[in-house]
């Protein structure tokens, strides 16, 4: 059973930062991509931030320059580091890895971004 669990959420003041982290467990053989999605309320889920199997990375146009997304593979850990947060960052962000067809959810952690 594959289990990803995040955690690193938090209240932070604009212009702060949060590391959230999203811990892969599970019998897993080959991941094609992880990815950090946001939910705020009364809006439709997005995309943030996405790394491939070959290293590669996409940001959405509203956090480039200002999150990163890395993994550990020996950790079977993927980051997301959210630096220069702003109010509209404020959401829960969720974990996900996709195999093949298969997409898996993490519970959510909520950031709130206070002005």
């Amino acid at each position: 059973q594959v289990q990803l669990v995040e955690s690193g959420g938090g209240l932070v003041q604009a212009g702060g930062s949060l590391r959230l982290s999203c811990a892969i467990s599970g019998t897993i053989f080959s991941i094609d991509a992880m990815g950090w999605y946001r939910q705020a309320p009364g809006k439709q889920r997005e995309l943030v931030a996405r790394i491939s199997r070959d290293g590669s990375t996409y940001y959405a146009d509203s956090v480039k320059g200002r999150f990163t997304i890395s993994r550990d593979n020996a950790k079977s850990t993927v980051y997301l580091e959210m630096n220069s947060l702003k109010p509209e960052d404020t959401a829960v962000y969720s974990c996900n890895i996709r195999v093949r067809v298969m997409n898996y959810w993490g519970q959510g952690t909520q950031v709130t971004v206070s002005s």
